[in-house]
C-alpha cells in the first residue's frame, strides 16, 4: 500500500508530500490542485508502462506542466511585504514524482535534454522530449543508501543483487526509457519486476461516459469481464461477470439502497449483452438507452466498485459527477467496501461525499493555494512525511 506520495514542481505542486491510507478523500476548493495530484498519480503509472515522458507531451511538454512560480517563495513574499518576483535559478529544470509504502518505495527525476552534445543526441527532432535524469527503487518507506535495490543515474543503471553487491547493467538505457519498464527481470531484477506489475494494476477511473451516445447505453458483445472499462463501454457484461463470478449479493444490495426496489437485469440477444434495470411498480425492465446520466453512472461505479478483480490501487476522479446528491451516500458505502480489498483514493469538490467517507474512516486531504502553490491544509513546512529524493 502507498503510505507517502511525493511531487515537485509538477503544475502548481511545488512541493507536496502526502501521507496515505487505505481509503482516501482528496478535496479542496475549484483551482486548488486536485486535478494535478490526481494527473501526477497517473504519471507515475505510466512511468510502469514506459509513457511518461510521451504523457508529458501530450500535456503540452515540460515546459508547459513545471511550476510556473518562482523557484523559492521568501517569507517576505508570503507575509505580504514584497511582491512575487522571479529568482535566480539554482538547480537544474526538474520534475520530480515519487510514492513509497511499508515494503517498496519509487522515484523519477525528469529533466531537460543537453542541449549540444552528449547524452541526449544534439540535433534530434525530439530535442524538446523531456528526459529521465535519474531513478531510484528502494525496500521500505524511506529512501536510504542501504536500503536502495536499484537506481540510475543519466543512462548508466545499477541493480543490487541478492547479496547486497551493485551490480552495473551492461547496457545504457535511453533518455526517454524507463528502468521499471526496460529493467524488471525475474532473475537479475526481481523486486523491479514486482514493483512494476504493482503500479501497473493501479486502476484510475475519471471518463465514464453517459451521453446519449456512450457505449454503456447499447448493447455489446460480452465475454467475462472482471474489470470495467475505462469509458464503461463494457457495463453489462462487467455487472454479470460480477454476478457469475463475485458478489452478486453486493450487487444486489447496493442497486436496491440506490433504487429501493429495483433490480439490474442483463439482457441477452445472441452474444450481445445491454444492461437494463427493473423498477418496483414498471411493467417491463428499462434498456440502457433510457436510464437518466445519474442512473446509469452510478451503475457504472457499481459495475467498477464491486470488481471481482481488485487493483493495487483504484483512483476515481469527482465520481460525484450527474449524481443526484441522495446517491452519495450508497456511492460512498460502495467505496468504503472497496477499501477493504484495496486502497482507494477519491478526488472530489462534493462536501457530502467527502462527509460520507469521513464517516467511514478516510482520511481526508484538503487542498488550499497560496501564491499559486497547493499545500495540504493544516500541513506545515515540517509537518509532512519523511522524503529523500534519489540524486542525479
Amino acid at each position: 500500500m502507498m503510505n507517502t506520495l511525493a511531487v515537485e514542481n509538477y503544475r502548481s505542486l511545488r512541493k507536496l508530500f502526502v501521507s496515505l491510507g487505505r481509503l482516501n478523500v482528496v478535496t479542496g476548493a475549484n483551482g486548488s490542485g486536485k486535478s494535478s495530484l490526481y494527473r501526477a498519480l497517473r504519471l507515475l503509472a505510466d512511468s510502469a508502462r514506459n509513457g511518461a515522458v510521451a504523457a508529458l507531451a501530450r500535456e503540452g511538454g515540460l515546459a508547459s506542466t513545471l511550476w510556473a512560480g518562482p523557484e523559492s517563495i521568501g517569507r517576505s513574499v508570503r507575509e505580504g511585504v514584497h511582491p512575487v518576483q522571479g529568482t535566480t535559478r539554482s538547480g537544474p529544470v526538474s520534475l520530480k514524482l515519487g510514492f513509497a509504502g511499508d515494503d517498496f518505495g519509487y522515484a523519477v527525476d525528469l529533466g531537460l535534454p543537453i542541449p549540444t552534445g552528449g547524452y541526449g543526441g544534439a540535433g534530434s527532432a525530439f530535442s524538446l522530449d523531456p528526459e529521465i535524469k535519474a531513478e531510484a527503487t528502494w525496500a521500505g518507506p524511506i529512501l536510504r543508501p542501504a536500503t536502495l535495490l536499484a537506481q540510475r543515474g543519466g543512462p548508466a543503471v545499477q541493480i543490487r543483487d541478492r547479496g547486497g553487491k551493485w551490480e552495473f547493467v551492461p547496457h545504457d538505457l535511453q533518455p526517454f526509457d524507463s528502468m521499471l519498464s526496460e529493467m524488471a527481470d525475474p532473475v537479475r531484477a526481481p523486486d523491479l519486476l514486482v514493483l512494476r506489475e504493482r503500479i501497473r494494476s493501479w486502476r484510475f477511473y475519471d471518463h465514464l461516459r453517459t451521453d446519449a451516445h456512450a457505449p454503456a447505453r447499447q448493447a455489446q458483445i460480452g465475454t467475462r469481464t472482471p474489470v470495467l472499462s475505462h469509458d464503461g463501454g463494457d457495463v453489462a457484461a462487467a455487472l454479470q461477470t460480477i454476478r457469475e463470478i463475485g458478489d452478486a449479493d453486493a450487487l444486489d444490495a447496493a442497486v436496491d439502497h440506490a433504487f429501493p426496489g429495483s433490480r439490474v437485469e442483463i439482457a441477452l440477444e445472441g452474444t450481445r449483452m445491454e444492461l437494463t434495470l427493473r423498477q418496483d411498480g414498471l411493467l417491463r425492465a428499462l434498456g440502457s438507452a433510457e436510464l437518466s446520466d445519474g442512473t446509469l453512472r452510478y451503475l457504472l461505479w457499481v459495475a467498477a466498485l464491486l470488481t471481482p478483480r481488485p487493483p493495487e490501487m483504484l483512483v476515481l476522479n469527482e465520481p460525484e459527477t450527474s449524481l443526484h446528491p441522495d446517491l452519495l451516500e450508497p456511492l460512498g458505502e460502495l467505496i468504503a467496501a472497496a477499501a477493504e480489498e484495496t486502497q482507494v483514493i477519491v478526488v472530489t469538490h462534493a462536501k457530502p461525499l467527502v462527509a460520507a467517507l469521513e464517516r467511514r474512516k478516510a482520511t481526508t486531504i484538503e487542498l488550499v493555494k497560496e501564491l499559486g502553490e497547493t499545500g495540504v491544509a493544516g500541513q506545515g513546512p515540517l509537518d509532512g512525511p519523511s522524503w529523500k529524493w534519489p540524486k542525479r
